[in-house]
């Protein structure tokens, strides 16, 4: 097991979280103030969170993703349909989360590779257990902890169109669309794409 940190577990906090990620890009296209942000996130609740804490919770999370990015992929997640602001979101992070980029790396891809038509929870055992011996940090996670990290992690396949759904985790063929893939090729984040084209 080594010391050095590879992986964080923030991305507990949520999937893809198209609505409210589209409510974080346009503050962030708006160029919002603290007091903006803290007036739409607490007072117009614009994340619907039970709690000011929940709402901020969930806000940093999409906003750590959507900052690890710009302006031009921040319109592709607002001003689009579902299908490119989803895989917009998951470029997003891919780029942010370094366990999701290994899981669909490490597992996802392998299944396509091998014919294998569906993912099962013993697959995310054996990915975190992986992960335990990369990085002590994923080795101090609780089981709860780790257990959350794999739902999440396969909402967002699902969301993303690469499982039929998060219950029968069944893979499904998926095309990157021109203007997720030319925003990722326009802005040299060529290993990203390669990452979301499981074919490759």
């Amino acid at each position: 097991m080594t010391d050095i940190t590879i992986y964080n577990a923030e991305i507990s906090a949520g999937s893809l979280l198209l609505r409210e990620s589209r409510e974080i890009a346009k503050l962030l296209l708006e160029q919002a103030d603290d007091a903006v942000w803290r007036n739409a996130l607490v007072v117009d609740n614009v994340l619907q969170k039970k709690s000011p804490s929940s709402a901020r919770r969930m806000a940093r999370l999409i906003r750590n993703r959507l900052e690890a990015m710009d302006e031009d992929h921040w319109r592709l997640v607002l001003d689009n349909d579902r299908e490119v602001a989803l895989q917009a979101l998951l470029a997003a992070a891919l780029q942010h989360s370094r366990l999701l980029d290994d899981f669909l790396a490490k597992v996802v891809k392998e299944h396509y590779r091998t014919f294998k038509c569906q993912l099962t929870l013993g697959d995310w055992s054996v990915f975190i257990a992986e992960c335990e011996n990369r990085d002590s940090t994923a080795a101090s996670w609780s089981d709860l902890t780790k257990k959350k990290l794999g739902q999440v992690v396969i909402r967002i396949l699902a969301e993303a169109g690469y499982l039929e759904s998060s219950r029968n985790k069944q893979l499904s063929p998926i095309q990157i669309h021109p203007k997720v893939r030319d925003y990722l090729q326009t802005h040299a984040m060529q290993n990203i794409l390669r990452g979301m084209e499981i074919d490759r």
